[in-house]
């Protein structure tokens, strides 16, 4: 697998300046030099692999095997040509941080190579934790959890805005907003987007049904597409809208009172929620409504039935 230069949209001197200047040191340093003697800051180096250790701001949680094979290959055949950038672990000799390129690290050990390429800068946690997100968000192939959770984080350690995220990554707002949304799913719902049962889109359309869980469930087991997702998330909506007219009863199809005990229960979830909620019940089962007048308002909602 080719490796994908890092896009240069938004960092201006920032991480591809790094990554600029440390492959032209690397390709003019001595392979035969001690490591030690090429650990300049900001200059290219070659450290041995045992010397490096996974960052702790490293965004992504899954590491495809069948990719990092690829990639692996691909080193053996070309060697590693970007090079890994690193910060020195305080206190500690012989160890360094990965800060962008863990991936890369984990396939040069499957391909067996002793020494690889690394870029070494000082580093304070805050900008440690910034690059990591950005380099990481930049490439393909985070999950879409993942490039949500990646974006809050840069949010909320850094105070940028969604237009500023997307500025950053060279992404648009909207995309970075539609992306942050996917948060609000339940965590059984995240799970399956997480292990890629279910697309970023499927996600997207789960967040407008009244039971994104359930719908969830119904698209895995029947493999419907975005499309289906979507139609079926509009007609779940469609058949919860709330009716003002009595429920038949099941004999006799006449209109009868709702039960003291529902009216009650309406009453204090509709005051829970702050929002209209309407029981419908029909002898052991029944219907749940709720009514929203805003995607801020089904945004409250989803939030609210997401949170432990």
């Amino acid at each position: 697998m080719a490796e994908h230069p890092i896009k240069k949209k938004g960092l201006g001197r920032g991480l591809s300046h790094l990554f600029g200047e440390a492959e032209a040191a690397y390709r003019v340093s001595a392979p035969e030099a001690p490591a030690a003697q090429q650990a300049a800051a900001g200059g290219g180096s070659t450290l041995p692999v045992a010397f490096l250790r996974p960052g702790r701001f490293q965004p992504r949680r899954h590491f495809d095997e069948a990719a990092l094979e690829e990639l692996a290959g691909s080193i053996r055949h070309h060697g590693l040509l970007q090079p890994i950038l690193v910060r020195p672990v305080a206190g500690q000799a012989d160890a360094y941080e990965i800060i962008a390129g863990e991936r890369r690290w984990r396939a040069a050990q499957r391909a067996s190579l002793h020494d690889v390429p690394v870029v070494i800068q000082t580093l304070t946690d805050s900008q440690a934790l910034e690059i990591a997100l950005v380099e990481n968000l930049q490439r393909q192939d985070l999950s879409a959890l993942e490039e949500a959770e990646g974006y809050k984080r840069l949010m909320d350690e850094f105070g940028h805005s969604h237009a500023e995220l997307g500025e950053l990554v060279g992404k648009s707002r909207s995309h970075v907003a539609n992306m942050l949304r996917l948060l609000a799913l339940p965590d059984s719902v995240r799970t399956l987007v997480q292990s890629g049962e279910l697309s970023a889109g499927h996600a997207r359309a789960l967040l407008t049904a009244p039971d994104p869980e359930a719908l969830a469930k119904a698209v895995t087991a029947r493999n419907l597409s975005v499309r289906d997702t979507e139609r079926m998330a509009n007609a779940a909506k469609d058949t919860r809208k709330p009716s003002s007219k009595a429920a038949p009863t099941p004999a006799s199809g006449k209109p009868v009172a709702k039960h003291a005990d529902l009216l009650a229960l309406e009453r204090d979830m509709t005051e829970r929620l702050g929002l209209k909620v309407t029981i419908e019940g029909h002898g052991s089962s029944g219907t749940l409504g709720i009514v929203y007048k805003s995607l801020d308002q089904l945004d409250e909602i989803l939030a609210k039935l997401s949170r432990k």
